[in-house]
């Protein structure tokens, strides 16, 4: 790994090398370019376009055109010289820049004006630059000539406000992420991009998190959780209106099914820009909006085209990705309409286990040699579910099977396979096996990962996106339509038995050691252990413990599909703007991955011939740790093999009509703006489980008589469908109280928005909520400003109409851990909690929804300061923000959780009682043994967890936002850009519900061991996640058609509790990644093409270290990337 020197003079170097490539370019031009300046200017009439370039630049214009609304300009949106905003506006059109004197600029035809008689006029006209007021200043300039185009400037919201136009905009914290900005960070799926903006939190839903099973979100899927305030209270949006919500939902640390917008479906090589509110604005747009709302703005209004080759790959491993894209779009019937298509298409071959050091091994002591935790055996994730088989002979009575004089089992009937090398050894198998009552050796634990499974998946995906618009005389008509695929290809660890659901062999089988003396058909059993003191019958042997490897790795294949389509209508009436639009959006997810049917499975257990699946055989003795060397027979497998599927379906259809002003009335401070909306939406979701799983096709087990999931590694779990309908209405004002024309001391302008919203749920009922923001300019280039805001967040559909759904996750039987404790099997009590303890084992948590959930409510103030320096022109333009922000939570969903329902359990046992929400099987002669002179009472095994979603305590979160931004132009050496993004935690305190906050009181009062791992409450921050600081930089030069651009992003240091020492966590720490880029733009027969070459992760960085490898909802799992690009523009 680099160090802190040599990484710095690595990127040095790499910056040197490509300081150089900028020499091959031509002089600079001699001409100055005015500073960058931030334009927002709809595609509209070339007079209207004119108008509003004026109005944002401040220049003057001079244009020969007494008719120029007949013609169309582009939008222009984004941080441009004047110089070069103006010359995107005039592309297409007969006018082009004469000179520019001063602030003045002169406009000309680009043809001899006898030539464009009939396609424009001559007449000079003039547009003056706004002017500010002030006590004793000259009279403004003055009005054009009669004749010059009056089409009114049409304002774009930003978000933050649905005023067109409005002013009190200065008054949010929006950060705003161009075009520029998003090639700088290299950025090419939508996950990749909101990871760039320290702002967003964990990203819980990614592309490299792979479970076992379909219980949560796999494939091509990315989440946003701006702040950290939780997956679901970020609304994202698309052009302005809301998006569908992957359909497939996932546990959240409250371990409750949470929703997510898919980041990898937004088009990132088709983005304009993303606008992201820092703010609750649950009054402006609604539920989901409690910590802000991203909007994605694509290009649109194009004409022409702009197409794109990307090729790169990630050193010393197998990952190649390539990226096509293109914008097409064309003007018609004159200008009055365009059509603009967006298409990409991303292939990737994936990432695997064995392509890096830190995934190739579950057994990760070997990293932290050298560190205080050298040798701790948490670190050893190699599964104790392995080949070589763990089971019970399933008999009566409480003595142990015995064979001669020697016993197999224990009391219970308990037995485990090993090599008949290994020490402990009873009974002899043959083929160099033997049994033993002694549990699982840690030489046979399974690494699963070393043989190469899935990091990132093999991805194909494609994105198309068309808009367009066609204005009447008065109204002009739009609409979207857009398509998203993605198919994704994983390969992950064999399947496994569950605990809390054994597999029964029967005694007929084959292969079974306690099976008959003799077959049915009269033929000998060569495989039953010679002497057992069992019945000639033989008796059948419960798997409690066991992986498929002879079945291979699961193949897992998610299939993501979404659409959208939006047609509406705009225009303006009476000086009002008005827009209304319907839409309609799916998603769809099917997940299909390979698996074991237990109705099949039982069928070739069940077989009297060496046909018959032989779990009895163990792994490999040349590698015990590693693969299956004597698999069963291959035609016995593939019949019991069976494919798992689920389909998950998510719709969403809108209505809204929405109207503003923003000179609704006039007040001494201005004009006050307007706006107001109703809304109606119609939400539904569907998890279609496999027939084997919602109980249509149940596998009874024949001992137990109970009817399971078919499945072998999963419980049952019912479908759930659920649909809401959702109306709305909302009003705004912006308030100018103060103007600069007041000449108020201290205060050159004061702007206010206040802003409500009603909204009724069609299933939880009504809830109204207000906002209340305001900027305060004490003096030119500083300004303050501050808001408050109440928020909610409605439960989604699955919290609220799931039926009882069964969920298995790998706990820790502390009642046991207790009475283990005391009879002196484990040194420490921690040690009962590592992994390869027998008392950590899948525990299955039966859950159900909540018709009763309340919704999530919020309140979020911020306050903050905006300072632009009055810097001279040629020295650039500099913008610093500061924002301070609090957000508190009520009535967060979550559950108890097992994990605590278990030391619940633990406490209650101490005193005699125990946990009716904990249900356990009769002890066996085992556990009665475990518990024996220990003086507590004894426990039978957890069959399952009774749990519920419900509304729990406060969360408190605060922070802070820096922003700096500083550019300028015409240096003599080029044109820079310079921004920087920090973030800041300063608290992230969740209060403990009654429950939990009793269970650390009991932990405190020496009640239950110390190390109990108690979850749920207290302070979050840096605990696994939520790291306090976070930031990234940005630098872009530019010269002539040479660029260079540097992106570097920092994230802080989070601690690892999954590990620790004398009460001190492993501390991961924090990264400092940087991406480098060069870029030259062709001129001559090329002009149009460029070529772009840059590298992410320059220095090479490892993501920091933890003790599962590394942290994947903070960091990507990949080395430094090269990548090439070559574009087209035309």
């Amino acid at each position: 790994m680099i160090g802190g020197i040599g990484r710095w003079a690595l990127i040095a170097q790499a910056s040197a090398a490509v300081m150089a490539v900028a020499t091959i370019s031509p002089a600079a031009a001699a001409a100055a370019q005015a500073q960058v300046t931030r334009f927002d200017i709809p595609a509209q009439s070339l007079g209207g376009a004119l108008q509003a370039f004026s109005k944002q630049s401040g220049y003057r214009l001079l244009f020969p055109s007494a008719n120029v609304a007949a013609l169309r300009a582009p939008a222009v949106v984004g941080s441009y010289a004047a110089e070069s905003a103006l010359a995107k506006i005039l592309e297409g059109t007969p006018l082009k820049i004469a000179s520019i004197n001063g602030r003045v600029v002169a406009l000309t035809l680009r043809e001899p004006a006898k030539q464009m008689s009939r396609r424009i006029a001559s007449t000079t006209h003039f547009v003056p630059a706004p002017q500010e007021a002030s006590p004793g200043a000259a009279a403004p300039a003055p009005a054009p000539a009669e004749d010059v185009d009056q089409t009114p400037v049409q304002d774009v919201v930003v978000v933050g406000s649905q005023i067109k136009g409005a002013k009190i905009n200065d008054a949010l914290p929006v950060t705003l992420i161009g075009q520029r900005e998003i090639q700088d960070s290299g950025a090419v799926s939508g996950d990749e991009l909101f990871r760039s903006v320290p702002q967003f939190g964990d990203v819980t839903f990614n592309s490299s998190y792979l479970p076992q099973s379909s219980n949560a979100a796999r494939g091509d899927v990315g989440s946003v959780n701006l702040r950290n305030l939780g997956i679901g209270n970020t609304l994202v949006m698309l052009n302005g209106r809301r998006v569908v919500q992957h359909p497939t939902s996932q546990a959240n640390d409250q371990l409750v099914p949470v929703l997510t917008y898919n980041t990898n479906a937004i088009p990132v090589n088709g983005l304009e820009r993303l606008e992201v509110l820092r703010d609750g604005a649950a009054a402006i747009y609604g539920a989901d909006a409690v910590a802000g709302v991203v909007n994605t703005v694509l290009k649109k209004d194009y004409n022409g085209g702009d197409v794109s080759l990307q090729y790169g790959g990630a050193e010393g491993t197998r990952l190649r990705e390539l990226n096509a894209s293109g914008v097409f779009g064309s003007n018609f019937a004159g200008g009055k309409g365009n059509i603009t298509l967006f298409a990409s298409y991303d292939r990737g071959t994936g990432l695997l286990t064995t392509d890096q050091y830190f995934t190739a091994s579950a057994d990760r002591r070997p990293l932290f040699v050298g560190t205080r935790f050298e040798g701790n055996s948490k670190l050893d994730g190699r599964s104790t579910t392995t080949p070589w088989l763990g089971g019970t002979v399933v008999k009566t009575g409480s003595n142990p099977v015995m064979a001669g004089g020697t016993a197999v089992t224990t009391r219970a009937g308990a037995f485990q396979i090993q090599p008949a090398t290994l020490s402990g050894c009873n009974t002899a198998l043959g083929n160099g096996l033997c049994t033993t009552t002694g549990g699982l050796n840690a030489a046979l634990r399974e690494d699963h990962i070393a043989e190469g499974t899935s990091v990132i998946p093999r991805l194909n995906r494609v994105n198309l996106f068309l808009t367009g618009h066609y204005d009447f005389d008065d109204v002009t008509a739009f609409w979207e339509a857009g398509y998203y695929y993605a198919k994704t290809h994983a390969v992950q660890r064999p399947i496994e038995t569950l605990t809390s659901i054994p597999i029964t062999v029967p005694a007929s089988n084959y292969w079974n050691p306690f099976g008959p003396v003799t077959f049915a058909d009269g033929t000998p059993n060569p495989n039953r252990i010679p002497g057992l003191n069992i019945p000639a019958g033989g008796l059948p042997v419960r798997i409690n413990n066991y992986a498929f490897r002879d079945f291979g790795q699961i193949n897992v294949d998610v299939t993501n599909k979404q659409f959208r389509t939006l047609f509406g209508l705009r225009g303006e009436w009476n000086g009002f703007n008005w827009e209304t639009a319907g839409s309609y959006s799916e998603a769809t997810v099917r997940d299909v991955s390979d698996n074991i049917s237990r109705t099949k499975l039982a069928e070739i257990l069940a077989l009297s011939t060496p046909a018959a699946y032989n779990p009895f055989n163990g792994g490999t003795l040349a590698t015990p740790s590693l693969g299956d060397g004597t698999p069963s027979n291959a035609t016995s497998i593939d019949a019991a093999r069976q494919k798992l599927v689920r389909f998950t379906k998510a719709t969403l259809a809108t209505y809204d009509f929405r109207v503003s002003k923003k000179d609704l009335i006039t007040l001494p401070g201005g004009d006050v703006g307007f706006a107001s909306g109703i809304e109606a939406r119609r939400e539904t979701q569907l998890d279609d489980r496999d027939a084997r799983i919602d109980g249509t096709i149940d596998y009874i087990d024949p001992y137990t008589k109970t009817a399971v999931s078919d499945f072998a590694n999963l419980s049952k779990n019912p479908d759930t469908r659920g649909a809401r309908m959702v109306f709305s209405a909302y009003g705004e004002l912006a308030v100018p109280v103060v103007s600069p024309e007041m000449s108020v001391p201290l205060v050159r302008s004061l702007n206010l928005q206040v802003a409500g919203r009603f909204e009724n749920y069609s299933d939880f009922g009504d809830i109204a909520v207000p906002k209340v923001a305001g900027s305060w300019d004490v003096v030119k280039g500083f300004r303050l400003r501050g808001s408050w805001a109440k928020s909610f967040r409605a439960p989604n559909l699955e919290q609220v109409n799931a039926q009882v759904i069964a969920r298995t996750n790998t706990r820790t039987d502390y009642a046991f851990c207790e009475a283990d404790f005391r009879r002196g099997a484990f040194a420490k009590f921690s040690d009962c909690s590592a992994p390869g303890s027998p008392r950590r084992m899948n525990v299955t948590a039966l859950r159900s929804g909540n018709p009763d959930l309340q919704p999530e409510r919020a309140t979020t103030w911020s306050v903050g300061a905006v300072v632009e320096p009055p810097i001279p022109d040629r020295f650039g333009h500099l913008t610093l923000t500061a924002d301070y922000w609090r957000v508190k939570q009520t009535g967060l969903i979550g559950i108890f959780g097992e994990g605590n329902a278990l030391i619940l359990d633990y406490l209650l046992r101490q005193s005699g009682e125990t946990n009716p929400n904990v249900v356990r099987a009769a002890p066996t002669a085992d556990d009665l043994a475990a518990f024996a002179g220990t003086g507590l009472a004894p426990a039978g095994q957890v069959l399952y967890v009774k749990d519920q979603y419900v509304n729990l305590l406060p969360q408190t979160v605060r922070g802070l936002d820096l922003n700096a931004v500083y550019s300028v132009r015409d240096t003599g050496i080029g044109d820079f850009n310079v921004a920087v993004n920090v973030s800041h935690l300063f608290e992230f305190y969740q209060d403990p519900s009654p429950g939990i906050a009793a269970l650390m009181a009991a932990r405190a009062a020496g009640k239950i061991n110390k190390d109990t791992v108690i979850t749920g409450g207290g302070s979050l921050l840096r605990l696994n996640s939520r790291p306090a600081w976070k930031w990234s930089a940005s630098f872009n030069w530019s010269l002539e058609n040479v660029s260079v651009g540097a992106f570097t992003q920092y994230i802080g240091s989070v601690e690892d509790d999954s590990i620790d020492s004398a009460s001190a966590p492993w501390v991961v720490d924090g990264q400092l990644t940087a991406n480098l880029y060069a870029e030259y733009r062709f001129t001559g027969a090329l002009k149009g093409a460029s070529i772009r070459i840059g590298a992410r992760n320059i220095t090479n960085e490892a993501p920091p270290l933890a003790a599962t490898g590394y942290l994947g909802t903070l960091y990507t799992p990949m080395r430094r990337y090269w990548y090439a690009n070559m574009r087209y523009r035309f």
